[in-house]
Parts: structure tokens; C-alpha cells; sequence
């Protein structure tokens, strides 16, 4: 696989990892949008004629009460759930009913489209498996050893560049079981990133983490903004923490958007108050 590099040689690489580019960019530099979104199960509507747009290279969180709509919205953006109604686009490409798997293709990724960590391998094997269209998974390129090995050398350094980029390099030969939460869920991330992946769709990032790493996860994410011209569209009920970070906040309630933009503006607008009062 690769892995055998002693630990002095992760100082040889530069910060450049090529992230492929977005496709023709859609109106207002918007990554994603989607337009009159709807989506029932039974007689509960989940989602009720969402339209929103998440500009690229942002930090934006989608908050709402329990039932509002949220995961149902990010599972028909990602492919998992086929929408009613309405359309999504990414990076202008119409992307409505595309299967999970090619969305994940497209650059639109959500974690847990990657397969769980393996506790076992050290954490820059996770990264390496987690390569898209990796050629030594082909039989024959398995047989034109000097074909796949160059594509296995720049796997490495980008696994290794974006070990830089998290801050865990000096955890690179540990096995990932030995990781802490916060760790493994940079290392989550990291696996997406190895993936091309341009914009991530995450779920309750900072769940079950303690202050301390639930900041510096999402100063990593904004670094992932800034250095790479990353996106992100992140369901967060800790807004105490999360609010620091983002540069827009989109807000549901009974499965409609009840107000979105900037963060202080939102958090002061009636309708927010109302929702959760009423949720």
C-alpha cells in the first residue's frame, strides 16, 4: 500500500492536494441549490416547496428544531431519498435523482458515504483506501505495475498533504482505533477529502465532542474554506460553538425554510424564536 515512509518524510510535500475543478458555476456562485423541494412520507409532509442556495467556498449550517426537516433535505440532496417535487443543482449541473453513488461522483460528498474507519490500519491507510477510482483496484492495472505505482505515490502525498492540512500528522503510522473522537472525526473528513470531494455535506460534526476539539474541528473546516475554496453545508444543533465559524445560517421549521443569512441577523429574527418555541 505504500505506507512505509519513515516519519522525517512527511516534511518533503507541498499543501497541494488538485481537487478537481467545479463544473459551469450556477447563478449567484451558488455550489448548490435546490428549488420547490418536496418530500412526503405518508400524509407528513417532510419537506414543503424548500428552495435555498449555499454559495461556494462558504460555511453554511442548516438548524431547526427536531422534525423540521433537516436530515430528510440533506438525504434528498444527496441522493439517498428521491424528492416529490422540485429540482437540485451542483455547480450548475442539474443533479435532481441522481443516485447517492453519483452524486458522490459528481464532488458532492456526505461522510458517511465513505466506509467507516478502519481501526486496524494506521490513519494514513484509511486515507489511502478511501481513494476514489484507486487503479490497484483493477485487475489489470494490478498486472502494469508501472501504471499504478505513480498513481500510488501521488495518493500518498495528497493522503499526507491532507494529514498537514487537519493537523494529525504526527498520528499518520498510529492505528485509527487509537484516536480520540475529534481525531477520528477529522480523519472522517480527510477520507472525503481524498475522495475529489468539493463541497461536504455533514451531519452533527462536533456530536459528542468535547469544547476544546469541537472548536478546533470547525477551524479546520474553515481552513479547508480558505486554503482550498471548499464548501460546506453542516446540520448543527451546537450553535453556541458552531456561530463562531459560519457565514450563513439557513434555519427550518415544519419543513419549510423559516428565514436564512447572516449569522447574528438570524439568530434575532422572530420567526427562529417562534420555531423552536413551537417545535
Amino acid at each position: 500500500m505504500g505506507c512505509g515512509h519513515r516519519r522525517g518524510h512527511l516534511h518533503n510535500h507541498t499543501l497541494t492536494i488538485g481537487l478537481h475543478p467545479f463544473f459551469v458555476r450556477s447563478r449567484l456562485n451558488y455550489a448548490l441549490e435546490a428549488r420547490g423541494l418536496t418530500k412526503a412520507f405518508g400524509n407528513l409532509k417532510a419537506l414543503d416547496d424548500v428552495s435555498l442556495g449555499v454559495q461556494e467556498k462558504t460555511i453554511t449550517i442548516l438548524i431547526g428544531p427536531n422534525g423540521s426537516g433537516k436530515t430528510t433535505l440533506i438525504n434528498v440532496i444527496g441522493g439517498l431519498y428521491h424528492q416529490d417535487a422540485g429540482s437540485v443543482f451542483y455547480a450548475g449541473r442539474d443533479i435532481t435523482g441522481l443516485p447517492a453513488h453519483k452524486v458522490y461522483e459528481a464532488g458532492l460528498v456526505r461522510t458517511f458515504q465513505i466506509p467507516s474507519l478502519f481501526g486496524k490500519l494506521t490513519v494514513l491507510e484509511n486515507l489511502l483506501v478511501a481513494r476514489k477510482k484507486n487503479p490497484g483496484e483493477s485487475f489489470v492495472n494490478s498486472l502494469l505495475k508501472n501504471r499504478w505505482q505513480g498513481a500510488e505515490a501521488n495518493s500518498v502525498e495528497r493522503a499526507i498533504n491532507i494529514l498537514k492540512l487537519l493537523g494529525i500528522t504526527k498520528n499518520w503510522d498510529k492505528p485509527a482505533s487509537t484516536l480520540s473522537g475529534g481525531q477520528m472525526k477529522l480523519l472522517e473528513i480527510g477520507r472525503a477529502l481524498m475522495s475529489d470531494a468539493q463541497m461536504l455535506l455533514l451531519d452533527e460534526p462536533i456530536s459528542g465532542i468535547n469544547p476544546t476539539l469541537a472548536h478546533e474541528i470547525f477551524e479546520k473546516l474553515v481552513t479547508l474554506r480558505d486554503t482550498l475554496g471548499l464548501t460546506f453545508f453542516i446540520v448543527e444543533h451546537r450553535l453556541d460553538i458552531a456561530m463562531k465559524y459560519v457565514d450563513t445560517v439557513i434555519a427550518m421549521a415544519y419543513g419549510k425554510v423559516v428565514t436564512s443569512g447572516d449569522p447574528q441577523e438570524v439568530m434575532k429574527d422572530p420567526r427562529l424564536v417562534e420555531a423552536y418555541l413551537g417545535g
